[in-house]
């Protein structure tokens, strides 16, 4: 089970952190990731991080801007988003995978209930 936290109403420009919580034990090798599906939307890939952290890739639209890491010891994957922008808005779901670092979201078995993120300008 995944559970997001973290989401709110900000102003373009401020920085938000999101994150998500894993239960169970196996937490250290899944690949994570965060998706988000703004309205009338398809669901997006925003950011991936490998098992261990020591890899990760992102959306175009957000490189430079927001940062994925991980705690294994804590089952937490953190979405730590700056500069945001209104077109950032858009609900983000955290995902689980038992592949090699992939962007597609049909590769993710797992998914939260996602958390909303509203960027106001």
């Amino acid at each position: 089970q995944l559970v997001e936290s973290g989401g709110g109403v900000v102003q373009a420009g401020d920085s938000l952190g999101l994150s998500c919580t894993a239960s169970g034990r196996t937490f250290s090798v899944y690949v994570m990731a965060w998706f988000r599906q703004a309205p009338g939307k398809e669901r997006e890939f925003v950011a991936t991080i490998s098992p261990s952290g020591g890899s990760t890739t992102y959306a175009d639209s957000v490189k430079g801007r927001f940062t994925i890491s991980r705690d294994n010891a804590k089952n937490t994957v953190y979405l730590q988003m700056n500069s945001l922008k209104t077109e950032d808005t858009a609900i983000y779901y955290c995902a689980a995978a038992r592949t090699a670092l992939t962007t597609i979201s049909q590769n993710y078995n797992y998914w939260g209930q996602g958390t909303q993120v509203t960027v106001s300008s």
